[in-house]
């Protein structure tokens, strides 16, 4: 079975297309990774702006861009890239007209919103000969990709990103994505998952002659003949149709039992186990990934497993990282286009003298999104750590209480009922205070009790 696959021997892009699409391994060692990285949603914030407008227009078109959304559109690349070593994406642009705009010329941003965008992800083959990689160690341009062609049309670099799965080596030639540039994640496992398809054929074996009844019968004497060996037939046929409910009879001296495969089980168990370590650590992925088994304590309690898992999660997110500030950038411009801005300055009074692209630029730079621990506390844990924070925050306000002015004060225990308003999961329901009324309270006086009039008898 495939004698060609021996130790060190590397996968061309065919291979890599048939181990994706038909071994059991194949889709998990490619998705399963992007799949859990995306698992969570990006955290965003946009401080100094309209935040919640701003965030809810860009999650709009963040979900629907391309007609299936920036996230499928990310899964697909990266999913390409660990497949076969290196995968681009690039992005188009249609006018409403039917006109394309020429791929060889900058991505127009600040037309976007008139456009309708198209994004296509390419494997090495439809790139091939255009991401070789200059390997000239004075080059300026020395193992980093710097033009894109596909099927004869040049893409401009502002079009188009470009992923490779690990760093490219010195002279060391990909067979599956035609450069010298990353490696398929099949690479070092391919004679691994050679083995596992052999596990699979045990596992056939074994669920062939699982069911197998052995009848131990007594001859009839030396020499067995025709009325005999149909005698035997009949009873072998009586065993083959009983059922459950049925009832057969045997001699006093035979006997029946299935085929005893005790002795196979830790052998094949064992075998499977290292097979799929083996893949694991070639594809520098947790095994637990593989063997698709649910942690015992969860991410939430932080075992090691999960440990492991975050670990390579957040490597995973860092990978992703440049495909996502190019869609980022797309989304943006669509989401928070001439005619959204026009909403918002109908809505918020402070933007109606302000230049369009001065806006966007400023909500633009204050862009934030970050991927949240895969590690969760659980709620309880939370709890704790908020009961802190607040027993904190009250001591300090209580601390400079006496020390503030009235207008102060104010200031103070608005920050306080913020503070206590941003957990969640102690108050469900704000606390809101008029921070004006509060500046101009004045304490009442204590009124002074009269003092006694005492008499003197010395007058």
């Amino acid at each position: 079975m495939a004698d060609d696959i021996v130790p060190g021997a590397a996968p061309s892009y065919e291979s890599c297309k048939t181990l994706y699409s038909f071994h059991p391994l194949g889709a998990k060692m490619a998705e399963a990774p992007i799949e859990e990285a995306q698992s969570q949603e990006r955290e965003i914030t946009i401080p100094g702006a309209p935040e919640e407008d701003l965030i809810s227009a860009f999650n709009r078109e963040w979900m629907a861009i391309g007609m299936t959304g920036a996230d499928e559109i990310i899964r697909g690349l990266m999913t390409l890239k660990r497949v076969y070593g290196i995968a681009s994406l690039g992005v188009g642009g249609r006018f409403l007209n039917g006109d394309d705009f020429p791929t060889n010329e900058p991505l127009p941003y600040e037309r976007l919103h008139e456009m309708e965008v198209y994004f296509n992800t390419w494997d090495p083959l439809n790139t091939a000969g255009s991401l070789v990689l200059n390997q000239n160690p004075n080059a300026p341009d020395f193992q980093k990709p710097q033009y894109l062609r596909v099927a004869g049309k040049d893409y401009h670099s502002s079009r188009a990103v470009i992923a490779l799965n690990e760093s490219p080596i010195y002279i060391e030639w990909t067979n599956s994505a035609f450069g010298f540039v990353g490696r398929s994640v099949y690479q070092r496992a391919l004679y691994p998952l050679k083995t596992y398809v052999q596990t699979m054929i045990t596992d056939q074996a074994v669920a062939e002659k699982a069911a197998l009844l052995v009848m131990k019968m007594k001859s009839p004497g030396a020499i067995i003949d025709q009325r005999a060996r149909n005698w035997f037939g009949l009873k072998r046929s009586a065993l083959k149709g009983a059922k459950t409910g049925n009832v057969i009879s045997i001699g006093i001296d035979e006997n029946i039992e299935s085929v005893d495969l005790k002795n196979l089980r830790d052998a094949a168990e064992f075998s499977r186990n290292n097979c799929v370590k083996n893949i694991a650590t070639a594809a520098k992925m947790p095994a637990s990934m593989l063997y698709q088994e649910t942690l015992t304590e969860g991410f939430g309690e932080g075992s090691e497993d999960a440990k492991i898992i975050a670990r390579f999660i957040d490597r995973m997110r860092i990978e992703m990282n440049p495909a996502y500030r190019f869609m980022d950038q797309i989304v943006m411009r669509r989401a928070w286009s001439p005619e959204f801005y026009k909403t918002m300055q109908r809505k918020y009074a402070e933007y109606k003298s302000v230049p369009y692209e001065t806006a966007f630029y400023e909500w633009k730079n204050a862009f934030t999104a970050t991927w949240p621990n895969l590690l969760v506390e659980p709620d309880s844990e939370k709890i704790k750590v908020d009961s802190e924070i607040l027993k904190a925050a009250i001591s300090a306000v209580e601390v400079l209480s006496p020390l503030l002015p009235q207008s102060e004060k104010a200031r103070a225990a608005i920050w306080l009922a913020e503070t206590m308003n941003e957990r969640k999961l102690m108050f469900s329901s704000p606390l809101e205070l008029d921070e004006d009324a509060i500046a101009a309270y004045e304490p009442v006086a204590p009124e002074t009790e009269p003092k006694p009039i005492v008499e003197s008898s010395h007058l």
